[in-house]
């Protein structure tokens, strides 16, 4: 590999794992974190997996960053950066809504159009975009941050068809429900909205992610591998044996009808499942 590997949204999560793993495995990484206290938290764990790795400041929204970051001559980018915001579409605040397009569609895209000319200017390269099951499917009290997906999931499937002449191949990675933190936490973010609670259409201190969620174990093997070069698959739905569930569900779209009045089964789940609920092997 003749260029870095850049990860976006290094601090935490699927991002951070897979910058460390790619590391130890001898592979120059660029780990871009949101904030500049992450940059030495991440250094710190490096040193403690005794791997090394170049950690940057990259807040994907922030013009300066992104331009900086064009700079860095990078030959596979993860686009990884992201945030969930959970709720009603009905209740959420407008300034949450346009953050959750600002971090997950509009800061990505605008990185990756200058990083996009350098890749085809040299005639290779590998863009990446950690999309989401959600890029394909939805549940109640996610619509905001599966429309974001969507919109991910639109922009990387052009940008394959426009980059392919240049030598530079677009791939999706599409989680479903892992526990990591992440979708527990996109429905507490209601804590922060400014408005009036009275007006709110759903109890949303009641609420939890309403799926069980696995290991990510396997997001960090296959994510690991699509950087690589490894994987050649365009798409990759992770867990696999959720795929079939979710063809069905994108298929039955076709023959759906408007909704009988009565509270869909996920909506009650989401007030009956606890936070953090496993999937039971």
């Amino acid at each position: 590999m003749a260029g870095p590997v850049l990860i976006t949204g290094a601090g935490s999560g699927f991002g951070k794992e897979v910058a460390l793993r790619l590391a130890a495995a001898g592979h120059r990484v660029i780990a871009g974190v949101e904030i500049i206290a992450q940059v030495s938290a991440v250094r710190a764990e490096a040193r403690e997996r005794g791997v090394e790795l170049r950690v940057e400041k990259l807040d994907v929204t922030d013009p300066g960053d992104r331009e900086n970051a064009w700079t860095w001559d990078v030959e596979v980018l993860l686009n990884n950066a992201g945030v969930s915001e959970g709720g009603a579409t009905a209740d959420i605040p407008e300034e949450r809504l346009r953050r959750q397009f600002e971090v997950n569609v509009f800061g990505p895209v605008l990185l990756t159009q200058g990083i996009a000319r350098r890749m085809a200017a040299r005639r290779s390269g590998r863009i990446v975009f950690m999309s989401s099951v959600a890029g394909l499917t939805v549940d109640p009290f996610t619509g905001a941050y599966a429309a974001s997906k969507h919109a991910v999931e639109a922009f990387a499937d052009a940008l394959d068809q426009e980059m392919a002449e240049f030598g530079v191949t677009v791939a999706t990675i599409n989680p479903g429900p892992f526990l990591t933190g992440f979708n527990d936490t996109m429905f507490e973010t209601w804590k922060e909205w400014r408005d009036d609670p009275a007006g709110r259409l759903h109890d949303y201190a009641a609420l939890s992610f309403p799926h069980e969620q696995y290991d990510p174990e396997q997001v960090y093997e296959r994510t690991v591998r699509v950087l690589l070069g490894e994987d050649r698959r365009y798409r990759h739905l992770l867990p696999v044996e959720m795929e079939g569930q979710a063809r069905e569900q994108v298929e039955a779209q076709w023959s759906r009808e408007v909704n009988d009045g009565r509270r869909p089964a996920l909506v009650r789940k989401a007030y009956d499942i606890a936070p953090g609920t496993p999937v039971r092997e």
